[in-house]
């Protein structure tokens, strides 16, 4: 069973080691628990619905509370208070792009908002109703999510767009391919969901980010159904696929989408490498960027996330023998964890290793074998879970993400990172900040930033905090020539700060394009544009 106020499924437990409460008291202090509330007093709270009946639409009181929150800190705030606030008034559960424009033509005809639904993993806010005189319908895509075509000459695969990250892979898989996107909330994540908030993967060296495995599909709008046709190329004017990427449910309805798959790979391995220093970690990962080396994954922590990781691995006596064998190889205090992957022919693979490896070296790298890469692999889809023991022990903890230009990256994470370790200065409050660059390009690389405070005596206090983190970093991220997100969407916490990346004529256009599909604004308003 899905947690109605967390991450992921209940059975699914990721507890904050001893060492690692240890570690955060000595950083931050003593954590600070709050109390939670019980589904049971939130259920109490969700009012009469406001719709008509329609045969689509559910307006049971449990299924409007678990889809009327995302999991962004401010959502796992209200679901743990459980002051939600505003609930939608039902939720749709379409199963064909007939029944999608048919719950359309409904909400017109009702005068109804829309929010389309995916995976409820939002962490910036793209799927919460908002207050107001209008009835709100969730339209949740979790039955479409078959795959509906596999064309094994051309590989491009058609699926539903509610297909979940695990649901897309085993349907490919028993046919031989992979899409080969894993974002960390692939567990839950949908495919239609990537594709609407511009989503990359863990992989993403390898397989592309989702606007190179988009290659066509369906968008179900208030103006009629926009078709996109999956050519290999086109110089026929603009590329309408850029119309649905990253559009977070303004323009329309995703219905369909169509993707580009690989066959599967021969053989997979992850390796980690630690490397002397953060200048030569940042170095080295930058030169294999560039140098083009055929690695599927590259990924670096700096050296208080790297610290941070093997203080809450467990297994305290390993990591100890890891830090003497370490510091034997010169990489002891201020060393940065790289992890990288080779995926495909053994051949292949090989040769990537060895052109990794002896890059590498040159930059001091010590190589620590298979060992700590299988850990990751195995556990790259727990981080969020750990949320929920951070917060049993009294912590809060959110991340944020960017990207820039190779020149600008050390200075942005440092202004980062500082905007965030003093931002609660004035309340005495310490607060523990890491970082890892997660996907790497020839021209920059994306930065991702993790935080972890300490909740206030109350959760209003604890919010307070949270919006200052959050305006401190983000202002600083689009301020200093980073975009103010690489992966995790605009939605509504981000909305502010768009403008000083598109400038007030990109906003107009993409405020003219809503207009254009949606001329009544009932698609999720307030999300991307304000």
């Amino acid at each position: 069973m899905r947690r109605w106020n967390g991450w992921g499924d209940e059975a699914t437990v990721v507890e904050l080691p001893a060492h690692g409460g240890a570690f955060l008291a000595a950083l931050i202090g003593p954590g600070q628990p709050l109390p939670d509330a019980s589904l049971a007093q939130v259920l109490a709270q969700v009012p009469a619905s406001r719709l008509a009946v329609h045969p689509l639409v559910s307006t049971d009181a449990e299924v409007r509370v678990r889809h009327a929150r995302g999991q962004s800190l401010p959502d796992w705030l209200a679901m743990r208070e459980g002051r939600f606030e505003v609930f939608p008034d039902g939720v749709a559960l379409p199963e064909t792009p007939a029944q999608i424009r048919e719950l359309l033509a409904w909400a017109a005809e009702q005068d109804v908002l829309v929010i389309p639904y995916g995976g409820g993993t939002s962490v910036a806010g793209h799927i919460n109703p908002q207050a107001g005189a209008k009835p709100v319908l969730t339209l949740s895509l979790e039955r479409m999510s078959r795959l509906l075509e596999l064309d094994e000459q051309s590989l491009i695969a058609t699926f539903g767009p509610g297909a979940s990250g695990p649901q897309v892979e085993s349907q490919l898989r028993a046919r031989g391919y992979t899409l080969g996107h894993f974002p960390q909330s692939w567990e839950l994540s949908t495919l239609g969901g990537w594709v609407a908030s511009r989503s990359s993967g863990q992989q993403s060296l390898r397989y592309g980010r989702i606007e190179q495995l988009f290659a066509g599909g369906t968008l179900e709008t208030f103006a009629g159904t926009l078709q996109i046709p999956t050519f290999p190329a086109s110089a026929a004017g603009p590329d309408l696929r850029e119309l649905v990427l990253g559009s977070e449910g303004r323009f329309g309805v995703i219905s369909s989408v169509q993707v580009r798959v690989t066959k599967l790979a021969v053989e997979e391995k992850f390796y980690a490498v630690f490397l002397p220093s953060w200048a030569k970690a940042l170095e080295a990962i930058r030169t294999l960027g560039q140098a083009r080396v055929p690695l599927s994954m590259l990924r670096l922590s700096n050296a208080i996330e790297t610290e941070t990781q093997l203080a809450l691995a467990g297994h305290p006596e390993q990591i100890a023998w890891l830090e003497k064998y370490l510091a034997l190889r010169g990489a002891r205090a201020g060393k940065c964890m790289l992890t990288f992957g080779v995926t495909g022919n053994r051949g292949q693979n090989a040769l990537s290793l060895k052109q990794a490896k002896s890059l590498l070296k040159s930059f001091g790298g010590v190589f620590t074998g298979t060992l700590l890469g299988k850990k990751w692999a195995e556990g790259r889809f727990r981080f969020p879970y750990l949320r929920e023991g951070l917060w049993q022990a009294g912590y809060a903890v959110d991340t944020l993400e960017t990207a820039t230009d190779w020149a600008n990256v050390d200075s942005l994470l440092n202004k980062i990172e500082a905007s965030l370790r003093g931002g609660l200065s004035d309340e005495g409050e310490q607060v523990h900040v890491f970082t890892h660059l997660s996907h790497v390009y020839g021209e920059g690389s994306s930065i991702y930033t993790t935080y972890v405070f300490r909740p206030g005596s109350d959760y209003a206090t604890t919010h307070k905090r949270w919006q200052k983190l959050k305006h401190l970093a983000s202002s600083t991220v689009v301020n200093n020539r980073g975009t103010i997100s690489h992966q995790h969407g605009v939605g509504r916490d981000h909305a502010p700060y768009l403008p000083v990346e598109k400038g007030e004529l990109g906003i107009a256009a993409l405020q003219a394009m809503a207009n254009h599909f949606d001329p009544d604004q009932r698609l999720n308003p307030g999300v991307l544009l304000k």
